[in-house]
């Protein structure tokens, strides 16, 4: 690993066009311990149309989503506001379930009500494709809740850096810097899952027809675990799945990333075919038979975005106005967090995605592709054990050393951070992860396997925490200004909504029809 240096151009001060925002999942889950099975709380507004408060797949996994903020604080501040909100709406012993891997559920996928969003067209597609990611993968795969940090980085420094380079196309710069960023970041990923992996175990409920190489934690066999898993939601039994794992989907070139995600929306699976897109009686069940049927579908722990304008897809958005953001999507909730996410893990994630900016980034090809799956699933499975080895472009290389190695690279990173904010939360944060590279019992995954045992089950310690967090959110206090906001904007998606039912349009048949 060749010594990293940050370049001639950079000074601390450019960090300041940073912006922030968080899109967190969680799912309600009723007083017994299973998933609930009642409508999203009416009093949150629409999930249609609310601009911060959604579900994503079932009707119980609810979706908060910050504006971007200039601050970490200011992010974390709006996710907190958000979750008092959602705990506030909670009726009948109902609580939010802590952990990314689901509380119980029945054998039958019973429990889990696809999201219904209303009467329009658009609603009823987006309902339809939610029943498509049913048939292809299964309901309960589709309850695993994650965290996403979103990360725009200022034009200032994109400006300096141009010119430092004699570039004239800051768009076209930003494009190429960011697919950067992505790359480096799939190369860390490894990295990501050890540090902030919190999904070691799961409810034996969540394996009911499915293989699997897990063992019981104890005799009363409740909970299943990996020893020294670190995040099996991002493994076999989480968010990765065979269909996606031959997708030649590169991130070197910014038109090369849209074609082969196009490709992908344009091309069938013979699996998904067999399936049928309609059932019996001419009603729809999946959008296509496609290998994907939307580009949402595309399980990735890192995308480029662009804001989307409203009838736009992402790759349209991403042609037309180029990266605007990146979206990381490999991080487990943090369980121990009353909102899924500490300061240091955002402020760890942050100094991540510079290291990555700024680090050499070569291409990236297949043959790494299938190299760093292969570590991802290493560190999924074994990234606690001491001695495990990872491949790298250096060859073995043990993973602990590795993460100690890079994990030391960043550090003029987090000074700089901290020099312009006047602080130390960087370093701070820089500081824990080290603790956690050199010891795997400081881990997240270990801490919940520990506590698990001591408790009797993942389950129990998830209500544990549940009923903790719930006690801690309802005693917090949102200003009279902001609580006035809020409860005019859960009315105003309402209005938001009826207006889209009200429109005039084809039938659903017809409009699904055209879509296709």
């Amino acid at each position: 690993m060749t010594d990293f240096a940050l370049p001639t151009w950079f000074a601390p001060h450019l960090v300041a066009g940073m912006r922030r925002g968080i899109e967190k999942e969680g799912l309600r889950m009723q007083s017994n311990g299973y998933a609930s099975t009642a409508f999203h709380p009416a009093k949150l507004g629409s999930k249609l149309t609310h601009p911060y408060i959604t579900t994503d797949y079932s009707e119980n996994l609810l979706e908060l989503i910050t504006t971007p903020k200039s601050t970490i604080k200011d992010a974390l501040d709006m996710l907190r506001e958000l979750h008092v909100l959602v705990h506030r709406s909670l009726e009948n012993g109902e609580l939010m379930w802590p952990l990314s891997m689901p509380c119980m559920l029945s054998d039958d996928d019973s429990d889990i009500p696809l999201a219904d969003y209303g009467t329009s067209n658009i609603g009823k597609l987006k309902t339809l494709y939610r029943m498509g990611l049913g048939v292809r993968y299964g309901r309960k795969m589709q309850t695993i809740a994650g965290l996403h940090y979103n990360l725009s980085i200022g034009d200032d420094l994109f400006g300096k850096w141009a010119k430092a380079e004699g570039r004239a196309d800051l768009q076209a710069f930003k494009n190429e810097k960011y697919l950067a960023l992505i790359r480096n970041f799939k190369r860390l990923t490894p990295l990501v899952l050890y540090l902030l992996g919190a999904s070691p175990s799961v409810c034996r409920c969540f394996l009911t027809g499915r293989e699997h190489d897990l063992l019981p934690l104890d005799d009363s066999q409740r909970t299943y675990y990996q020893p020294n898993g670190t995040s099996l939601r991002m493994g076999k039994l989480g968010y990765t799945n065979s269909v996606q794992k031959d997708l030649d989907i590169r991130y070197n070139d910014l038109d090369e990333y849209i074609k082969g995600l196009r490709k992908a929306i344009g091309t069938p699976f013979a699996d998904f075919t067999k399936i049928g897109v309609d059932d019996d009686n001419g009603n729809p069940i999946q959008i296509n038979d496609h290998i994907l049927q939307i580009e949402n579908e595309f399980y990735s722990p890192i995308r480029p975005k662009q804001v989307t304008k409203s009838g736009e897809t992402p790759t349209t958005a991403l042609a037309e106005r180029g990266i605007a953001y990146v979206e990381f999507r490999a991080i487990d909730l943090d369980p121990y967090s009353d909102i899924g996410i500490t300061t240091a893990t955002a402020c760890f994630l942050e100094v991540l995605a510079l290291y990555c900016l700024l680090s050499d980034s070569p291409e990236l090809l297949p043959d790494e592709q299938t190299r760093l799956a292969d570590n991802v699933e290493m560190v999924v499975n074994h990234g606690r054990k001491m001695g495990t080895i990872i491949q790298t472009s250096n060859g073995k290389q043990g993973l602990h050393e590795w993460i100690v190695a890079t994990l030391n690279q960043m550090q003029i990173i987090a000074d700089a951070f901290d020099e312009y904010y006047e602080g130390n939360d960087y370093r701070t944060a820089l500081a824990l992860m080290q603790g956690k590279a050199t010891n795997p019992n400081f881990t997240l995954s270990a801490q919940i396997e520990s506590d698990s045992r001591r408790l009797g089950s993942t389950w129990k310690l998830g209500q544990f925490l549940a009923q903790k967090h719930q006690n801690e959110l309802l005693d917090f206090a949102i200003s009279n200004e902001n609580a006035f906001n809020y409860a005019n904007i859960a009315i105003q998606s309402f209005a938001d909504q009826q207006a889209l039912e009200r429109e005039i349009t084809v039938p659903f048949s017809e409009f699904v029809k055209q879509f296709r």
